[in-house]
């Protein structure tokens, strides 16, 4: 049976699960879906159409749905997502979204530590962990299992790859690459996240190609285009190597640790098409 304290304020219209534990002066306004087995503690506050799925818990302060702060929001209907048994710790805000029918979402098995902030029109994927105080500005993608380290903000529009690990205080401005490790600012990329990927169970094989592409894309000085193209020729392509490639060939912002490189190698290459003609 669901413990919903008389002292919680739950307004008309809300649906609350089975198996709900709803401590005092929570506030959970009418469009808030709550399923099965969700804690939420004191003081949280939930608004807006969102749903928190199974096995979930708020954290006493924390504060979900509540209005964009893009200045752009016209009023429209946005949506907030929390994934199967995540963890929103103590004082972090996820607002909703901006633009019709979108949606911020955060993933199954996540935690979210305390005064985290997760802006509009966000996607955070399974098994994410974000340290206390970390910032995601809006449109920002993480990708499962990605790790990022306690005060970092993360540009707008920038992208983490998978099991990635950010190092805290850092500053996110470009996109970083799948597998990878790296921290500080300005951020310097050190590798591969080989503990993440042993405790993960990825065989040797993998590891090692992975190793070989991180070299090609980060160590040879080359442009990425060039880079990539080296990688899909001369390595084998197992699944992790072709979703490294993937991220890497639809970046909009640019490969963190890459722009001085980029820079120079498209500016030797207009200058080799000038002389040409």
């Amino acid at each position: 049976m669901s413990k919903i304290d008389s002292r919680a304020y739950i307004e008309e219209g809300a649906k609350i699960g089975k198996d709900v534990t709803i401590e005092p002066f929570a506030v959970i306004k009418k469009n808030v879906v709550i399923e099965d087995r969700v804690v939420i503690k004191s003081n949280a506050y939930l608004d807006g159409n969102t749903t928190i799925k199974e096995g979930s818990t708020i954290w006493p302060g924390a504060s979900i749905g509540t209005k964009t702060q893009d200045l752009k929001f016209q009023g429209e209907e946005t949506f907030v997502i929390i994934g199967k048994n995540t963890e929103i710790r103590e004082y972090a805000t996820i607002n909703s979204s901006c633009n019709e029918n979108s949606t911020v979402s955060i993933g199954d098995n996540c935690l979210i530590m305390a005064y985290c902030h997760v802006a509009h029109n966000c996607r955070v994927g399974n098994r994410v962990i974000m340290a206390n105080g970390a910032m995601l500005a809006g449109h920002v993608v993480v990708e499962d299992n990605a790790v990022i380290g306690g005060m970092t903000p993360v540009h707008q529009f920038a992208r983490i790859g998978t099991f990635s690990m950010v190092g805290g205080f850092s500053r996110v401005s470009h996109d970083i690459p799948p597998y990878t490790i790296g921290g500080g600012y300005p951020y310097r990329l050190g590798g591969l996240n080989l503990v993440g990927l042993k405790r993960n169970n990825f065989s040797l094989e993998t590891r090692n190609v992975l190793g070989e592409a991180f070299k090609i894309v980060y160590r040879m000085g080359l442009r990425l285009d060039i880079a990539l193209e080296k990688i899909e020729k001369e390595l084998i392509l197992t699944k992790e190597l072709e979703h490294f490639l993937n991220f890497c060939k639809t970046t909009k912002r640019g490969l963190i640790g890459l722009e001085g490189i980029t820079k120079l190698n498209q500016k030797e290459a207009n200058i080799e098409e000038f002389e040409k003609v």
